[in-house]
């Protein structure tokens, strides 16, 4: 049995670049969500982003997943943003969101207890990353590739290096995790 081209993801893309007539090269950039999240999303995504990428000789650009969130959200203020970081924690991010509706990251991401979320800024409202019930003091918010603008700066980082570059996980894999234990030892890095 074949597999058709509505079957899986990257030609899912091809065949929205082709509807829209455009070919890989004629990118300008590609955008890819840097993490924290899951570690298969993730991996998936940054496949697809790097092997378009090398393929058409476009730059890459990882932007943090969080603030992809933030941007969704269209009230100025101060908050923070977070997600599930599964085993009772969350990885979080202090944002401002300025009266232009454009987002900046106030902290690198961190990874809290659930417990430790309401203490982390607790003059902030929090914005929680779909997949979580929001309480009364949380806003939901999906990250959305089309408030990429919103993002400050996002086009003068430099693009990343393909062959070096891997997302945020926010944790390390399980099977890294079970080497590093059973060999009394950090995994050695690659490349």
């Amino acid at each position: 049995m074949g597999v058709s081209r509505d079957d899986t993801l990257f030609p899912a893309i091809l065949e929205v670049l082709e509807s829209a007539n455009v070919a890989p090269r004629a990118l300008a950039s590609i955008v890819c969500g840097s993490g924290p999240g899951s570690f298969t999303s993730l991996r998936i995504a940054a496949a697809i982003a790097k092997g378009l990428a090398h393929a058409g000789s476009v730059p890459l650009h990882a932007v943090s997943s969080l603030l992809l969130a933030a941007a969704a959200h269209d009230d100025p203020g101060e908050y923070v943003v977070h997600s599930d970081a599964l085993r009772a924690e969350r990885y979080a991010m202090l944002v401002t969101i300025d009266d232009a509706r454009c987002v900046r990251a106030d902290s690198d991401v961190a990874r809290v207890s659930t417990d430790a979320l309401a203490v982390l800024a607790p003059s902030r409202h929090r914005l929680v990353v779909l997949g979580a019930s929001a309480s009364e003091h949380e806003t939901p918010v999906v990250p959305d590739a089309a408030r990429l603008a919103r993002v400050y700066e996002w086009a003068m980082r430099p693009p990343v290096k393909l062959e070096l570059w891997e997302p945020v996980y926010g944790r390390l894999a399980e099977a890294q995790v079970k080497w590093e234990a059973s060999h009394q030892r950090a995994l050695p890095p690659q490349g």
